[in-house]
């Protein structure tokens, strides 16, 4: 299947004008689910031109589209800014650093939050999404996310309460490495990716890749016909299109029938499922924590026993060897005594050597 390259401004626009499909892809790389996605008025284009920039790469340039996004999490929707810039050359760091400080310092990505029944003015949360035709350093891992941590430098302990003065200073990021995206199909996210792999490219422009959509999970069809309808006839792209939002509105009314029904449902129970789950997992870490604890005395009791028992063998293994040495050395001494004794005798030496063992110099040194 041939596709528009969306390294290209023109394409990356193209697709990124489709909200279910900017939505798609944005979830996609953020790991979490964007329920709303509006653009907002800022939109930036730097062309940069360099004859010595591979053709692969040549046509990224430094491009910015910013959405206001509300994503589902854990405790419910966030209100967050998403700021995406792509561009081809490690010197376009400090682009990137004043579009950011631009967000940051721009008084209306602000809101008014409740926080203990007093209202204040704080920054809206944003995340950064990079598209880089150009490698980094020190990596090739071809996606990379930066996910900020809170953590009590004292306990070491991990924090969960996100902090609005926190949110308002920093963000997560993540950086996508187009040229490391060359042949690497691992998980669903680079597969989703690989429509930016230039190896794929059919002409000298770059203008069109080839791509095979059996490739794809069947979610990003959508998205992957909406860039072979940027290159196909104006008929043939509209039949696409529409068999595309036939197909998304079926599964969200079907979405949405389902999730009705199974809200008056869980209204019903959930007050009473979350105390009975929160009892019984108390109830479960007591017993694994006692039964951990059980363990590991008797796991060191078992220990100091083993040790003891070591102790002692290795106490009578050396009386066993000092015994011997004795018991040798008296066998040593009477075999020298006969040996005299049978000398003085005069025995012949041959004789004395078979019935004490000792060697012919021994017998001849005896006095």
């Amino acid at each position: 299947m041939y596709i528009a390259n969306p390294i290209y401004d023109v394409v990356f626009k193209y697709l990124m004008e489709d909200a279910k499909i900017a939505k798609l892809l944005i979830s996609s790389i953020i790991g979490e689910e964007v329920q709303k996605l509006d653009f907002r008025p800022q939109e930036y284009t730097t062309n940069i031109d360099n004859d010595s920039v591979s053709p692969k790469i040549k046509n990224l340039t430094v491009y910015r589209l910013d959405f206001a996004a509300k994503i589902k999490t854990a405790d419910g929707l966030k209100q967050v800014l998403i700021e995406i810039q792509k561009a081809k050359f490690a010197t376009d760091i400090m682009r990137f650093r004043g579009y950011l400080g631009g967000q940051y310092s721009n008084k209306n990505n602000t809101t008014v939050k409740k926080i203990d029944d007093k209202s204040r003015r704080v920054g809206i949360p944003i995340i950064g999404i990079y598209f880089l035709g150009h490698k980094l350093d020190h990596t090739d891992a071809s996606i990379i996310g930066v996910s900020r941590i809170y953590k009590d430098l004292v306990t070491g302990q991990e924090l969960t309460k996100k902090e609005s003065f926190i949110e308002s200073l920093t963000h997560d990021s993540y950086v996508i490495q187009i040229p490391n995206l060359k042949e690497k199909r691992r998980n669903e996210l680079e597969k989703l990716l690989s429509i930016f792999d230039q190896s794929t490219s059919v002409d000298a422009e770059s203008h069109i890749l080839n791509i095979r959509e059996e490739d794809f999970p069947k979610k990003y069809h959508s998205l992957i016909r909406r860039l072979q309808g940027a290159i196909l006839e104006p008929e043939m792209r509209k039949k696409m299109e529409l068999e595309d939002g036939y197909l998304l509105n079926i599964e969200d009314i079907q979405r949405d029938l389902i999730g009705k029904l199974a809200k008056a449902e869980r209204k019903i129970s959930k007050a009473e499922e979350k105390i009975s789950k929160a009892e019984q997992k108390i109830a479960e870490v007591e017993q694994e924590a006692n039964e951990a604890k059980q363990e590991a005395n008797e796991a060191k009791q078992k220990i100091a026993e083993v040790e003891q028992e070591a102790n002692e063998a290795k106490q009578e293994a050396n009386e066993a060897k000092q015994k011997i040495a004795e018991v040798e050395q008296e066998a040593h001494e009477t075999r020298i005594k006969i040996a005299a004794d049978l000398k003085a005798a005069s025995v012949p030496i041959d004789v004395i050597m078979k019935v004490s063992g000792l060697s012919k110099e021994e017998i001849e040194n005896l006095v």
